[in-house]
């Protein structure tokens, strides 16, 4: 079993920085993709940024310039740093892995997710 932790949310004033980290624990045998995820109130899950195994990375326009998603595979952690935070950026922030378990045995894992609140 693999478990997916996020940390680091908060309420912030427009123009801040949170940074958010997600820790994956258990059977892991590596990790593929990380993603970072977002849901508003009454909106859709939405990709924000996603990390390779080989640090290639990819951002939704709407955050492109002002965060960066990087990961520290030793740790199994996946960060994001956040700048320049908006009021539109206020969701549920989720981590999301697709984690090999054993050779040929990829499971796509869900943390619980952490709030970012952004003031204006």
């Amino acid at each position: 079993q693999v478990q997916l932790v996020e940390s680091g949310g908060g309420l912030v004033q427009a123009g801040g920085s949170l940074r958010l980290s997600c820790v994956a624990t258990g059977r892991i045998f590596n990790i593929n993709v990380m993603n970072w995820y977002r849901q508003a109130p009454g909106k859709q899950r939405e990709l924000v940024a996603a990390i390779t195994s080989g640090d290639s990375t990819n951002y939704a326009n709407s955050v492109k310039g002002r965060f960066t998603i990087s990961r520290d595979n030793a740790k199994n952690t996946v960060y994001l740093q956040m700048n320049s935070l908006k009021p539109e950026d206020t969701a549920v922030y989720y981590c999301n892995a697709a984690v090999a378990v054993a050779p040929q045995d990829v499971q796509n894992y869900w943390g619980e997710g952490t709030q970012v609140t952004v003031s204006s």
